[in-house]
Order: C-alpha cells, then structure tokens, then sequence
C-alpha cells in the first residue's frame, strides 16, 4: 500500500472534493467534521479494528477539507507547532510537570 504525507493526503482531498468542499463553507464542514468525531468516538468504545481505520480516516479527511479552506497547510502548521517538541517545554517527550495538560495548551484550570 502506498504511503502518503499530510500534505500529499490534503491535497488528495482537495482534488476530490475541493469544489463541494467550498460551496459548503466552513460552518457547513466543521458540522461534518464533529459527526465524524462523534463516529470514531463510537468506534473507539466498539473496538473494532475496520471501523476505527475507517472513522479516523473520515476524521482526517474533513479536517483537512476544514485546513483547506482555510488555506492552511496541515504538515506546515503542525511541524511549525511541535516540531521543536512539545510547544510548552521543547521536550521529545514532554516534560511538563501537569499531566492534565493538552498538546501546547495550559492545563485547564477547575
């Protein structure tokens, strides 16, 4: 099986469906994107091994049609923000004290 870069991958996409992907705008696809996640959410707790290839794909795709319209390039943006490491403490791997923390965000406070 052929192997693909981010980039490679977004502009995969872009070709496929670029133009359905502009007419239907940004709030349009960020719905699509959210039912995606909501799927791979249910795959996750299933465990099923097909549907999680096929709903983490699903949630890639419209996260890139979301990157694209934007004119943002997912492989640029994301080594821009970690590929010095982890954007809060420069450590592979973190070594940010608070567990509770995301990727390059605070922890949240209660």
């Amino acid at each position: 099986m052929a192997k693909l870069t981010v980039h490679e991958f977004q502009a995969l996409i872009e070709r496929i469906y670029g133009e359905k992907d502009s007419a239907r705008g940004t709030s349009g696809t960020f719905m699509w994107l959210t039912e995606e996640v909501g799927e791979l959410s249910r795959a996750l707790r299933r465990g099923q091994r097909k549907q999680l290839e096929s709903e983490f794909a699903d949630v890639f795709a419209w996260l890139a049609t979301l990157a694209s319209i934007h004119g943002v390039d997912l492989a640029e943006a994301a080594l821009a923000k970690y590929g010095g490491g982890c954007p809060r403490c420069s450590g592979t791997p973190c070594r940010c004290d608070d567990p509770h923390a995301g990727h390059g965000e605070p922890a949240p406070q209660p």
